[in-house]
């Protein structure tokens, strides 16, 4: 026996794997000053403390983050160095508690016997199928700051879900996020 085509089970499959897509890659968005001389830029150096480390003591996490941008910004051709570099780097994490409510109509019927007619009848009504659906979303900021003229250069974001992982899953995903963050930023060491 085969199923029938329903329109509404299609768009039900359609929004779960159109759903399904966005938990698992972070939104990614950057913006740039158009004051700033990337050409001029060479090296680089993390603020102190940075945002993600406001007591002045490493994290593990911002541990694997500093070593990400740093790995990032030297595939770019740029020289960390902690004296007077062209660029200071801050680095901010934090999470929010959110919920989502999708609420999806769907008719129903309702079955009711006419004496009059001495038959059956199914009268069909709206309904809506509410589900909640709370998750905790994460925003990583990386800033790229002129140091010369204390002014934000560049900044690269992403936003997305938080999921439990194990320490080395984490590391990965700490690691994915960054250069895709970093994917982002069009500029070299040096480059005019």
């Amino acid at each position: 026996m085969s199923r029938a085509y329903h329109p509404l089970r299609c768009l039900l499959l359609l929004l779960a794997v159109t759903l399904a897509g966005c938990v698992s890659r972070p939104v990614i968005s950057t913006d740039t000053d158009p004051q700033a001389d990337f050409g001029a830029y060479r090296s680089f150096g993390f603020y102190s403390p940075l945002a993600i480390e406001p007591d002045g003591y490493a994290t593990p996490a911002s541990g694997l983050m500093k070593a990400a941008v740093r790995r990032e910004l030297e595939a770019r051709g740029y020289v960390y160095e902690e004296g007077t570099p062209d660029l200071l780097v801050n680095i901010n994490a934090y999470m929010n508690e959110r919920t989502d409510v999708v609420s999806i109509p769907e008719i129903r019927h309702s079955i009711y016997y006419s004496y009059r007619a001495n038959a059956y009848f199914a009268s069909p009504y709206w309904t809506e199928r509410t589900s909640v659906n709370n998750y905790t979303e994460g925003t990583l900021n990386i800033d790229l700051v002129d140091a010369r003229r204390k002014a934000l250069a560049w900044e690269g974001m992403a936003v997305g879900r938080v999921a439990r992982m194990k320490p080395g899953q984490r590391a990965e995903r700490i690691n994915a996020t960054v250069a895709e963050i970093f994917a982002q930023y069009p500029h070299r060491a040096g480059s005019r």
